[in-house]
């Protein structure tokens, strides 16, 4: 059993809980062991829970909602994966999510081969980077900062910007923050996209988390 990945699903809607454990269960290397709406039943279920790697964490759900769920998971299942389920691709709540303990997120209108990959990365990396992170970055997160600043030339406003971004301000509040121009903050942002082969600010995030440039 050591090569099985075993999954928990936390999702409001039925419907897709159940499709993603049938999609799921057709891999071999996988299996479901249990289906939660919400992340009070979560907690419910995880004390009669021997094992679980990964668990599919929606975002929006009644009574506890996936930010709240992660937190929890974090705090009293650290070793567990959990990858974000989001409907919508929200910067803020993907942010959110990763800040309170998510290793990475897929769209729910991802291919099913996708899933797959995502589970399979996560479980053995920790982090699912898809698009957001290029292969040479996340190769690099094992060096120290300072090599990594070097690799990709980051100046000390770039380094300042993506700690901003962290945060839920808006690129406009963080413009008035570093006391500069709207587009100035634009090239910041191009700037650091082209360096680190990165698409989209969540990816931003996901290096000052690991680069521990910020506390979470």
């Amino acid at each position: 059993m050591e090569d099985k990945i075993f999954i928990g699903l936390v999702d409001d809607h039925a419907l897709f809980r159940s499709g993603i454990a049938n999609l799921l269960k057709e891999y071999e290397n996988i299996v479901v062991v249990f289906q939660a709406s919400n992340g009070m039943e979560l907690q419910q279920l995880m004390p009669s829970v021997t094992r679980v790697d990964v668990v599919l964490m929606d975002i929006n759900m009644p009574v506890m909602d996936g930010f709240t769920a992660t937190r929890w998971m974090k705090q009293f299942h650290p070793a567990v994966n959990i990858l974000a389920l989001s409907m919508f691709d929200d910067d803020v709540s993907i942010i959110k999510m990763i800040k309170n303990g998510a290793g990475g997120y897929i769209l729910k209108e991802s291919q099913p081969y996708e899933l797959y990959k995502a589970v399979l990365e996560i479980s053995t990396r920790h982090v699912f980077v898809n698009e957001l992170v290029s292969g040479k970055m996340m190769r690099s997160l094992q060096n120290n900062t300072a090599e990594f600043e070097n690799e990709f030339n980051l100046t000390p406003r770039e380094l300042e910007f993506i700690i901003l971004c962290v945060s839920e301000m808006t690129y406009k509040e963080i413009a008035d923050k570093m006391g500069v121009a709207a587009r100035t903050v634009d090239n910041y942002r191009q700037s650091l996209f082209d360096k680190l082969s990165i698409r989209s600010r969540v990816g931003l995030v996901i290096y000052a988390i690991q680069k521990k440039l910020v506390v979470v």
